[in-house]
């Protein structure tokens, strides 16, 4: 089970809108010093809200990595991976342990 997030989802939207509204005013503003400035004024840490702008950067195209959408996709099939791993481990002891019970002799 995730943590739970410390901050809302609406200041997180209004926090990120407040970077990128402070970086149209002042275009040789940097990521890092909107962020710091924003930051101090809605109470977030600036790593916190650094990553939150690269991530929509990176949904928007603006940057390359991983979209939202695909590391959620990744994650699911990671899930289903191991699922599946599980599922072939028992059904593999359980072949196993059936051709013993066919076959003593066999050497399993």
């Amino acid at each position: 089970m995730p943590a739970p997030r410390k901050y809302p989802n609406e200041l997180r939207e209004r926090a990120i809108r407040l970077v990128a509204e402070a970086r149209e005013q002042d275009p040789g503003l940097s990521l890092n010093a909107a962020v710091v400035r924003v930051g101090q004024r809605v109470g977030i840490v600036p790593d916190t809200l650094r990553g939150w702008c690269r991530q929509v950067e990176v949904d928007a195209g603006k940057r390359p990595g991983t979209t939202t959408s695909d590391a959620a996709r990744i994650r699911q099939l990671e899930h289903e991976n191991r699922e599946l791993k599980r599922a072939n481990e028992i059904l593999l002891a359980a072949s196993s342990f059936f051709a013993r019970e066919l076959d003593p002799r066999l050497p399993w």
